[in-house]
């Protein structure tokens, strides 16, 4: 084989490999340019994605809401019936907490409603939550009086978990505290 013959068969398995990359590439955007992501409005200015569609979905309650809060939705839907329910599920779910985190919030889901198989064309994989954003609340700390700690310390003793010594200590930090 010359040169210019194996030149020559380098530029066709370079052109085969390259259209094969391509038909690839292409199929690979047709399907994933099919997913959709519209943002998140509030529920007050906006319309369900599953009112007046042919395959309507299934909507369950989650939560009561909370007066006074904004309701949002969110809305996702997969490319391919091949999609798992639950991964449209976590991408919603993480769009809506993002949402509320850069309010500093929390995300109370509040209904969702959810398509049903079989999920072919037209109907894939798709959900919609409808969700408020809630003040952050922190756990009730347990204020514990000296005597419960001391009562505590006391059990402890009684029981052999704790040494004399340890009892006398742990109770002079508990005596020291205001």
């Amino acid at each position: 084989m010359t040169l210019a013959e194996s030149q020559l068969s380098a530029k066709r398995i370079a052109r085969r490999l390259a259209g094969g990359c391509f038909t690839l590439g292409a199929a690979s955007y047709l399907l994933a340019g099919c997913a959709s992501a519209p943002s998140i409005q509030p529920v007050s200015s906006s319309r369900s994605i599953f009112e007046g569609a042919v395959y309507t979905g299934q909507t369950g309650t989650l939560n009561a809401g909370t007066p006074g809060n904004t309701e949002f939705r969110v809305f996702r839907q997969a490319a391919t019936g091949f999609v798992s329910m639950q991964s449209v599920r976590s991408d919603a779910e993480q769009s809506a907490t993002a949402f509320c985190d850069r309010k500093a919030k929390v995300m109370n889901p509040l209904r969702e409603t959810v398509a049903k198989p079989p999920y072919i064309l037209g109907n894939f994989p798709r959900i919609e939550i409808i969700f408020e954003c809630s003040d952050k609340v922190l756990a009730p700390q347990t204020d514990e009086s000296k005597y419960e700690k001391l009562g505590t310390l006391k059990t402890l003793l009684d029981s052999g978990a704790l040494t004399q010594a340890e009892y006398e200590k742990e109770k002079a930090k508990v005596l020291r505290q205001p």
